[in-house]
C-alpha cells in the first residue's frame, strides 16, 4: 500500500463565500519561520514512520501557488530526505489562477512539482463573481495554458449546481473544459457547508436559483455520460480521468491507506506498532506555528482507531471509488459480513454489488451515495453494539 504526504498551506488572498476548507487571509507571511516549522514537522512526523516509502506528496490549501518556490523547495527537500521515495514520485500542488504566471510555475517543477490542480470552479464571468472568485473567464483559460505548457499532469476543478445554472448551460461549459484537453478533471456539486458565508445567505432566504435535488441530479447524470464519452471516466464520484491519470495521492486516502499530514489542520493517518494512528494538526495558523517553534510538535494527542473507527472509514472512503472496497479489509477491521442484513438489502434494491472480493456502489448508489453509507453505518451500530 502507498504512503503519502499531505502539506497545508493555509493561506488566500480572500475567503470564498461556499469555502470551508482551513484557510486565512494574512497581510504579512514570514517565509523563514515557515520554511522551517514545516521542515521541523516533516523530520518529528518520519520520525514515527521512518520504514515508509513516499510515493506521493500534496500541497493543498488555502492557495498553495501563493507559496514562494524556495518554500515549496524547502518542503519538497525536507520530504524526500526524510523518507525514501519511490522512482515515481507524485507531487501535486493546487493553485489558483489569479496567482499564475509562467515563470513561478516553471520555478515550482524545477523544484519537483510534477503535477498541479487549478481552482478553475467555472468559465462563465457571471458565474464565477456569485462564487465568490477573485478571477475571471480569460486568467482561467491562460492558466490553464500555462499549467499545460509546464507540467505533464493537470487537474481543474469545476462546480455546477450553481445558483440559476441551467442543465443546457452545464452541458455546453463541461464540453468547452473537455475540449481544453486535461488529463483529469474534478467536477463537485456545489454543497452549503456549516459555516461558510453561503450558508449563511441561505438560511436567510438570499441564496436564490440553486437547483432542485432532481434537477442536480440530472447535471450529474450528464457529468458521467459526458466525461465517459470523452475517454474521461468517472473512477470516483466527483474525479474523472483519462486511464492512468488518476490522482495516486487521493486514492490513499479513498483505500484507506497510510499518510502523513503536516500544517495548520493537516490530518494523517499512520501505523505504529500494528495500530492505526489519527493525527490532527493545530487549525489555526499562528498557533499551529508557536506550537512547532515552542513545543516542537504542531499536533493535538493521537489517537488510536477502533475497530468501527476503520470500518466506518474504510466504507466512507472506499465506496466513492468504482473500484470499490475488498471484504477482506472490512472483515480484517472486524465486521462480520454474514451479520450485516442493510448489505444485502442494498444489493437487492440495486444499489449495492458484491462478488467474492469486493464491495461496490452501481451508478444508482453513487447518485444516492450519502444514503446508501448511512444505511450500511447504521447497521453497523447495531451489529458492533
Amino acid at each position: 500500500m502507498a504512503f503519502g504526504l499531505y502539506v497545508h498551506w493555509p493561506y488566500c488572498e480572500s475567503k470564498c463565500p461556499y469555502c470551508d476548507f482551513n484557510s486565512h487571509v494574512a497581510n504579512a507571511i514570514d517565509s523563514e519561520r515557515w520554511v522551517k516549522a514545516y521542515q521541523n514537522e516533516i523530520e518529528r512526523v518520519a520520525r514515527s514512520c521512518p520504514d515508509e516509502i513516499l510515493s506521493t506528496i500534496f500541497i493543498g490549501g488555502g492557495t498553495p501557488s501563493l507559496m514562494k518556490p524556495e518554500i515549496v523547495e524547502a518542503v519538497l527537500g525536507a520530504a524526500t530526505s526524510a523518507w525514501r521515495t519511490t522512482n515515481d514520485l507524485e507531487i501535486t500542488m493546487e493553485a489558483n489562477p489569479g496567482s499564475v504566471d509562467a515563470a513561478r510555475f516553471r520555478s515550482y517543477a524545477s523544484a519537483g512539482v510534477n503535477r498541479v490542480s487549478l481552482g478553475i470552479q467555472s468559465l462563465d464571468d457571471t458565474h464565477l463573481r456569485l462564487l465568490g472568485r477573485k478571477h475571471g473567464r480569460d486568467e482561467a483559460l491562460a492558466a490553464i495554458e500555462i499549467a499545460q505548457n509546464t507540467f505533464s499532469r493537470v487537474n481543474i476543478d469545476l462546480i455546477y449546481a450553481r445558483q440559476n445554472q441551467t442543465i443546457d448551460a452545464w452541458y455546453a461549459e463541461l464540453s468547452e473544459a473537455i475540449s481544453l484537453g486535461t488529463g483529469h478533471m474534478s467536477l463537485y456539486q456545489l454543497t452549503i457547508e456549516d459555516g461558510t458565508v453561503f450558508a449563511q445567505r441561505h438560511k436567510a432566504g438570499h441564496l436564490r436559483g440553486l437547483p432542485g435535488d432532481d434537477s442536480a441530479a440530472d447535471m450529474f447524470e450528464l457529468t458521467q455520460s459526458l466525461c465517459a464519452a470523452a475517454g474521461l471516466p468517472a473512477y470516483e464520484v466527483s474525479n474523472h480521468a483519462r486511464p492512468g491519470e488518476e490522482c495516486r495521492h487521493n486514492m490513499i486516502y479513498w483505500q484507506a491507506g497510510r499518510y502523513a499530514g503536516v500544517g495548520p489542520g493537516a490530518h494523517g493517518r499512520i501505523q505504529l506498532d500494528k495500530r492505526r494512528i489519527a493525527t490532527e494538526a493545530i487549525r489555526d495558523p499562528g498557533q499551529w506555528l508557536r506550537a512547532v517553534e515552542e513545543v516542537g510538535n504542531g499536533e493535538h494527542p493521537e489517537t488510536s482507531l477502533t475497530s468501527e473507527d476503520q470500518i466506518t472509514e474504510t466504507l466512507l472512503m472506499g465506496l466513492r471509488i468504482n473500484e470499490g472496497l475488498p471484504l477482506a479489509q472490512l472483515e480484517k477491521a472486524g465486521l462480520a459480513l454474514n451479520d450485516w442484513q442493510s448489505r444485502l438489502d442494498l444489493i437487492a434494491e440495486g444499489y449495492l454489488e458484491a462478488d467474492d472480493d469486493r464491495l461496490k456502489t452501481t451508478a444508482s448508489g453513487r447518485l444516492l451515495l450519502n444514503s446508501v453509507i448511512g444505511c450500511l453505518l447504521q447497521d453497523l451500530k447495531t451489529t458492533q453494539s
